[in-house]
């Protein structure tokens, strides 16, 4: 019987500690997007601004080393039109909290094209996301991450080939 008390007191206890390191929230912010092209750069290829919006959740591995996934909504490509692609995002972020309220991480990212204004860009893409975030308050944070898109955004049957790159500038707060 002592045995059994002590492994519940121990699993809850083990329980307990982790749950304070959960997190699930919403995050949104501005996107600053272009198309890094390998040659033939087209005219209109200015940076978009859009914006990214979604639902984030973090779990503690250590005191220190988190794994957050997040689903968000992301406009990107570029300025003109014809080279607007949304994506359904799905990054998952390794985190390693430096300080109390500073954490930086990276990790893959894939998007699914949920919306072309033309024709001839890829369903699936792959990239990569390091970023840095700053609690400012015990629910609000504050982050900038990097973007770095290694698909090719085009349909094999099309003449060029380019990347997404993004910079991102996003706020969150804390649900629960």
């Amino acid at each position: 019987m002592k045995k059994i008390t002590l492994l519940v007191i121990t699993i809850l206890a083990t329980t307990t500690s982790f749950a304070q390191f959960d997190l699930f929230g919403v995050r949104a912010g501005i996107n600053m997007s272009n198309l890094n092209y390998e040659s033939n750069v087209p005219s209109g290829n200015a940076h978009r601004n859009g914006f990214v919006v979604g639902f984030t959740a973090q779990y503690g591995i250590t005191e220190k080393f988190s794994i957050a996934p997040e689903i968000q909504y992301s406009a990107e490509g570029a300025k003109d039109e014809a080279l607007r692609i949304d994506y359904l995002n799905l990054p998952v972020f390794f985190k390693y909290t430096m300080w109390e309220k500073v954490s930086v991480g990276l990790g893959p990212q894939m998007g699914l094209k949920i919306h072309e204004y033309e024709d001839g860009f890829r369903n699936l893409v792959f990239s990569g996301v390091v970023g840095a975030e700053y609690i400012f308050l015990d629910d609000f944070y504050v982050d900038v991450r990097y973007v770095y898109g290694f698909s090719n955004v085009y349909d094999d049957d099309q003449p060029l080939e380019a990347s997404n790159h993004n910079i991102q500038v996003g706020v969150g707060i804390k649900i629960f």
